[in-house]
């Protein structure tokens, strides 16, 4: 197969993803999002990556946001809202994370494969994402992709796809946005 068919096939598996989805959860993590003082993300490797471009939207958004782990991450208090992405929920690292958050007082949302996972059952919020994970021994879904492509790119389209949702109840638009945007570069 040449490259173009490769991306064509990538395009179909993501445009198959959608529908698997649940509205409903999407629509809870929509609203605890806009109910929480603070946003904090956290994710390993590639997923991490994904929950990055989340931040800085939600920053251009005017949402009081963080990555986990950076220096300049600020305190998780009560009732703030930590999100956590990995396909297999069992990432020794994010689960010591969403121990704490919840010992905090704060709410854990998870964005995973696999909802029975230790991540999946100490979330107050489960978002499933179809796909596979890196080592592909779990997973919902059939692909042609490596290790956890598929539900990274699911994981990112999702972040944009709740960035427009947001942007559609607070009414903003990508110029309101843009004055949130970094200018020292």
């Amino acid at each position: 197969m040449e490259t173009t068919q490769y991306l064509a096939k990538v395009v179909e598996e993501l445009s198959q993803t959608v529908h698997l989805i649940s509205d409903s959860e999407a629509e809870k993590l929509v609203n605890q999002i806009l109910e929480s003082k603070k946003i904090f993300v956290a994710g390993a490797g590639r997923s991490g990556f994904m929950g990055k471009s989340f931040v800085m939207r939600m920053m251009h958004m005017g949402i009081d946001a963080y990555v986990v782990g950076e220096t300049v991450t600020a305190n998780l208090e009560k009732d703030d809202l930590l999100i956590i992405g990995s396909g297999s929920g069992e990432t020794k690292t994010l689960v010591a994370i969403a121990e704490k958050a919840k010992s905090l007082g704060g709410t854990v949302a998870a964005i995973t494969i696999s909802p029975e996972s230790t991540i999946g059952k100490l979330a107050n919020i489960i978002v499933k994402l179809p796909g596979v994970t890196k080592d592909q021994s779990e997973g919902n879904y059939k692909t042609i992709q490596p290790m956890g492509s598929l539900f990274e790119q699911t994981m990112l389209l999702f972040y944009d796809a709740l960035i427009l949702r947001f942007m559609e109840k607070k009414g903003l638009d990508s110029t309101k946005m843009y004055g949130n945007h970094a200018n020292l570069e």
